[in-house]
């Protein structure tokens, strides 16, 4: 069988998108430009945010060249030293080396068997080797005092620098080759140690700083701007939607459900606050990282930016194609949900039927079934979105290693620096997280069009008739009390009448009680004359002035209307009788419990009249409406409506309240609406209503004398 829906609903997409949000923004009046502003300050920050890898590249290569041996200086040295062997450096060298008695004939003839394979040698290191092979005598003779950055380097400092530099192997790692340089000579260890730029490095990092500075205070103008936007603009539909809850027509809210209504002020609103607040700057926040990572990779190195996106597209194809096939069972979940809350709901409001039924093992059999079900494809959701998280990282992660793995490549080539590495692992993470954050921001704002839709159709609604030229006004005080219905015609829908032709006049101080079967127009009269409802044809005249010339609020003032359907609000029991009336005191309140027959049960709650009720407090139906009816004793107006008014109440109560509703007539028109005919025998005109027309009028006596219809319907009460 058919339930009601459950609480939980698939989430609504827009009819209009473009259109919605066309209207949503153009309905931000003052908000407008600081949204705009806000908007602004987010894509800044997320420029800004796009321009720091660079920055941290630089920053990187800046240290890493601190931390190495000054290769500029090495070269430097080694030119300085060749300079003092070169070909002709020597060959003038040579006769003093020859005539040098110091020296041996052997190390003489050493530095001609050198000088023989150096000029067969084309490379410079391997003509340094061969001149280190050279007797230390023979040496001492060739080089010559040096002067570098006003270090004066002597022979022997030269001397131990070629031998330490000739054992530096080229396999050696770098803490190996750092600790052989550390055993150079004083002089030249100065020139060659690794020297940080620390001018260089605090001008970087302090630019870098200020950047990530000025982004998290952008970021937070534009927090502050958004929620102040959001909030301001939730706060304004809510004050548009309450401002025109009071010009819809009853009509409006005997068509829409009471849930729906109240879905669009709360659920809608905040839907709308909450997307606004986050989906649109994260919006722009992504596309401006997205598409700004992308532009930056490119400019800095091509190669290692088409590494990383197709790293990065591989595991996105991954996740889209887990998230195509996972879809069918969020929705499946939404559907499952629905109808065990629907099935919850509507077993739990009828439980007393199902317990005198027994149907509890049926019910818990198809609540099994439902819970099943619903377990299923809530497992498999929860999976398939719990593995989203891992995926993710394992994007990013993939992303990293290409970009280390070809990073390292182009480094070991002399491509790029370690410091472009470094930028780039940023830059992934920059690429990858927007992908999946203008997915999320796209859904709620689809989301958020769907909500504004319904507040904006809200709004729209056609309202009650404008009341701006009306001036007559009718004080309560001087009102006599008579009520004249003339020709009333009047359907809710076109080509649908319902009330066809009616014509009744009731006296000052009269009560006129209204019956029929269910259907006959009874309420729709009340309604009527209550001017809740606008006539189709005929008048309606209120001590001869229309209903038409008077306002909706000065005819509600005329009118105390008891109802079958009781309405309490938390607040103390005094509050609720006193409703909207002031410089009520207790006395006049007691007074009125009192008649009603109420007092004793307010006696008896902890603070009496202070004691803190609301509708949904442990009280039976009958004291509610005992509680209503001392709320309209309390209402000095001139015409009094009881829809039904002792329907809720037992029959030694209801005699109580039928004195009580004697006294509250007295001096005053009265409508009394009833099924329950014994309780308006004593009324002074009975207008029997059937199919929109009055049949019959007149006292009890003279209906039941024509023992027409009233006197069936009378009848029928006491019939087996």
């Amino acid at each position: 069988m058919p339930r009601p829906g459950g609480p939980m609903r698939a989430n609504e997409t827009s009819k209009d998108f473009t259109g919605s949000m066309k209207r949503l923004f153009n309905s931000l009046d003052k908000w407008r430009g600081l949204l705009i502003f806000g908007l602004i300050l987010a894509g800044v920050s997320a420029v800004l945010s796009i321009i720091a890898p660079n920055i941290l590249s630089n920053l990187t290569d800046k240290i890493t060249l601190g931390i190495q041996p000054r290769v500029e200086n090495i070269e430097v040295i080694n030119n300085k030293i060749i300079e003092n062997l070169t070909e002709e450096s020597i060959t003038k060298k040579i006769p003093s080396i020859i005539s040098n008695e110091n020296i041996s004939l052997d190390d003489k003839n050493s530095l001609k068997d050198t000088l023989t394979k150096i000029s067969k040698v084309d490379k410079k290191e391997d003509s340094i080797k061969l001149f280190l092979s050279l007797p230390d005598s023979i040496l001492a003779e060739l080089l010559d005092n040096i002067e570098i950055e006003k270090i004066m380097i002597s022979k022997d400092d030269q001397l131990e620098y070629l031998r330490i530099m000739s054992s530096i192997d080229e396999t050696m790692v770098t803490n190996e080759m750092l600790a052989k340089m550390e055993e150079l000579p004083m002089s030249i260890y100065s020139l060659v140690e690794p020297k940080l730029d620390m001018v260089g490095v605090k001008k970087i990092a302090l630019s870098l700083a200020i950047i990530y500075i000025v982004s998290a205070i952008f970021g937070y103008l534009e927090t502050f701007f958004m929620a102040t936007v959001s909030n301001n603009f939730a706060k304004k539909l809510r004050t548009a939607i309450s401002i025109k809850i009071n010009k819809l027509p009853l009509k409006y809210f005997d068509q829409h459900e009471t849930g729906d209504v109240l879905s669009r002020v709360t659920n809608d609103v905040d839907n709308i606050g909450h997307n606004m607040n986050n989906s649109l700057a994260t919006l722009v926040t992504s596309i401006t990282l997205f598409v700004g990572s992308i532009i930056m990779m490119f400019i800095t190195n091509w190669t290692m930016a088409i590494t990383a996106i197709i790293a990065s597209l591989v595991g996105f194809a991954l996740m889209f194609l887990i998230l195509g096939k996972s879809q069918k069972y969020f929705n499946q979940r939404q559907e499952e949900l629905g109808k065990l809350n629907g099935f919850i709901e509507e077993i739990y409001s009828g439980h007393n039927v199902v317990k005198a039924y027994n149907g509890d093992k049926a019910a818990l059999k198809e609540f099994r079934q439902l819970n099943d079900k619903l377990y299923e494809s809530n497992r498999k959701s929860n999976f398939l979105s719990g593995i989203m998280q891992p995926i993710m990282g394992f994007v990013g992660n993939f992303g990293y290693v290409a970009v280390c793995v070809v990073g390292a490549l182009l480094t070991m080539n002399g491509v790029i620096s370690f410091g472009v590495i470094v930028a780039f692992m940023i830059y992934v993470r920059l690429f990858t997280n927007p992908l999946s954050q203008i997915a999320q921001a796209m859904t709620s704002l689809q989301s958020t069009a769907a909500s504004s839709e319904r507040v904006f159709e809200f709004l729209d609604e056609k309202e009650m008739s404008n009341q701006k030229d009306i001036k007559r006004h009718l004080n309560r005080s001087k009102v006599k009390g008579e009520i004249e219905f003339k020709n009333v015609k009047f359907g809710y829908e076109p080509g649908r009448t319902i009330i066809k032709n009616f014509s009744a006049k009731a006296k000052p101080g009269q009560k006129i009680a209204i019956v029929g079967p269910t259907g006959a127009g009874k309420t729709t009269m009340v309604n009527l004359l209550m001017k809740f409802y606008e006539i189709n044809d005929g008048d309606i005249l209120i001590d001869g002035v229309s209903t038409r010339d008077l306002t909706r609020e000065n005819i509600h003032d005329l009118f105390v209307m008891v109802l079958q359907d009781t309405w309490l609000f938390e607040g103390t029991v005094g509050e609720n009788i006193k409703f909207n009336k002031e410089n009520i005191s207790d006395q006049e309140i007691w007074s009125a419990c009192k008649t009603v027959g109420i007092d004793h049960f307010i006696k008896t709650l902890p603070g009496g009249l202070d004691s803190e009720i609301s509708d949904n407090e442990a009280i039976s139906q009958g004291q509610k409406q005992l509680l209503t009816i001392a709320r309209g004793m309390i209402e000095d107006a001139p015409f009094l409506i009881l829809d039904e008014a002792t329907s809720n109440v037992d029959t030694r109560t209801e005699e109580l309240v039928q004195k009580a509703m004697d006294k509250l007539t007295e001096g005053r028109t009265s409508f009394i609406i009833a099924h329950r005919l014994s309780t308006i025998k004593n009324a002074d005109l009975i207008l029997v209503m059937k199919d929109g027309n009055i049949i019959e009028q007149g006292n009890h006596e003279e209906l039941m004398k024509k023992n027409g219809f009233y006197s069936e319907l009378y009848n029928s009460q006491f019939s087996k």
